[in-house]
């Protein structure tokens, strides 16, 4: 029987909910920015098997308080880190969590022990070409206050992607990517709090990745965007042995999608770090 704690970070001006399940060197789980920490239901107990893995639901979504304004995404996670006594960790973070986790650990470079970034883009990094369909819709319909469209088209952004249509993505994950999004959305996170973060990482990652000095793994689905797609080369790249991994038949979140493979592909990765 796995042991499974739960708890509510008090940051001050908002609440910030946490679980932990395991024993051992912690692993951290950092949700996309239209989920909560409900996306790692199918990975959280094979991990919690042989670490201490913590998940949380960021200011804005799931059962965290919502926000009121610009928040410091990456000062959160460390003041969670802080609370529960961890010095060291590895860090997954998945689509925005993955820019978060990168921006913290080359702020705090002693502190991890392995970085993967699922979907991420650096901070910094300029996108190109057509933005994603839907997306200037998505934009209109959360001005709007049309809530129910807004939450089917940012799912068509995100989880759909660039190269499918709603009935080609698993109809129970779109079901409960459509449940978690409700949250956010209706909350209206984007526009508060992450349109214009507070105090972004300066100079951005973008501009530093040789000095990423922790173990990296890159992940990214090979349907995802053409952008994403090309900020993990970059990061492969240049992040001094960055391993990068482009999984099949998936979109922005492989985790997500293929949980079975990434526990495989990640515990694989993390056997070579001592």
């Amino acid at each position: 029987m796995i042991k499974t704690t739960t708890g509510y970070l008090d940051l001050g001006d908002g609440q910030m909910f946490y679980e932990t399940a395991g024993e051992g060197m912690p692993l951290v789980l950092a949700h996309a920015a239209f989920l909560d920490s409900r996306m790692f239901d199918a990975i959280r107990e094979p991990l919690a098997e042989h670490f201490r893995v913590i998940r949380f639901d960021m200011r804005g979504f799931g059962k965290s308080s919502p926000v009121t304004g610009p928040v410091v995404r990456r000062y959160d996670l460390d003041r969670l880190l802080t609370a529960l006594d961890m010095t060291q960790a590895h860090l997954v973070g998945c689509s925005l969590s993955g820019e978060n986790c990168l921006d913290l650990a080359l702020e705090q470079p002693h502190r991890f022990k392995s970085l993967t970034l699922v979907g991420t883009t650096p901070s910094g990094f300029q996108l190109q070409g057509e933005p994603p369909r839907y997306l200037m819709d998505m934009f209109a319909a959360l001005q709007n206050g049309n809530v129910d469209h807004a939450n089917e088209l940012q799912i068509r952004i995100y989880l759909d992607g660039e190269h499918r249509e709603p009935y080609e993505v698993d109809a129970t994950l779109r079901k409960n990517a459509l449940k978690m999004n409700q949250i956010p959305v209706t909350q209206n996170t984007f526009f508060i709090s992450d349109m214009q973060p507070a105090n972004p990482l300066n100079p951005p990652a973008i501009t530093r990745l040789e000095s990423v000095t922790c173990p990296t793994w890159i992940v990214a689905g090979a349907l995802d965007h053409s952008e994403i797609l090309r900020a993990a080369d970059e990061m492969a790249k240049r992040i001094p042995g960055a391993r990068k991994t482009i999984v099949e038949s998936t979109g922005h979140l492989p985790s997500y999608e293929q949980p079975d493979t990434f526990v495989k592909l990640l515990m694989d990765f993390l056997s070579k770090i001592y």
